[in-house]
């Protein structure tokens, strides 16, 4: 039964022209719900994203900046304490490569719980699943 401005049962059934357009503005609607939603998803992983780029990037300048006199002077005390110098600074550099790769580790770790946008597949996927199986039983 359709319904006539008024919002009044005319007691007749709607044209295929008005479900058409009904079919149409409803798959409108549930097309912009799920670009929002997916819209929503991406902006949490590319916060998290971020966030891992940020740490990888900060290790890359611990690693080649910001303890370098603290190393050096580390590398000066096994020195004076009677090892060679160049062994010294040695085991000052490996330790420098160590620190530098639990950085990237955490890093990477961090970039690696990144995850898709499940909660847009589904949806997506079952919003597919009902447009494909409207003349099935019932």
């Amino acid at each position: 039964m359709t319904a006539d401005s008024t919002g009044i049962s005319t007691g007749t059934d709607p044209s295929i022209g008005e479900l058409v357009k009904d079919v149409s503005t409803h798959l409108s609607a549930v097309v912009h719900g799920e670009i929002e939603l997916a819209k929503i998803e991406l902006s949490s992983s590319v916060k998290k994203l971020g966030i891992g780029a940020v740490l990888l990037s900060i290790a890359g300048v611990i690693a080649l900046f910001s303890l370098f006199f603290f190393f050096f002077g580390i590398a000066e005390i096994i020195a004076w304490a009677g090892l060679w110098r160049w062994a010294a600074f040695a085991i000052v550099f490996g330790f420098m490569l160590v620190c530098a790769a639990v950085a990237a580790l955490l890093g990477i770790r961090k970039l690696k719980k990144i995850r898709p946008p499940e909660r847009t597949i589904a949806t997506t996927k079952s919003t597919v699943e009902a447009l494909t199986h409207r003349g099935g039983a019932g």
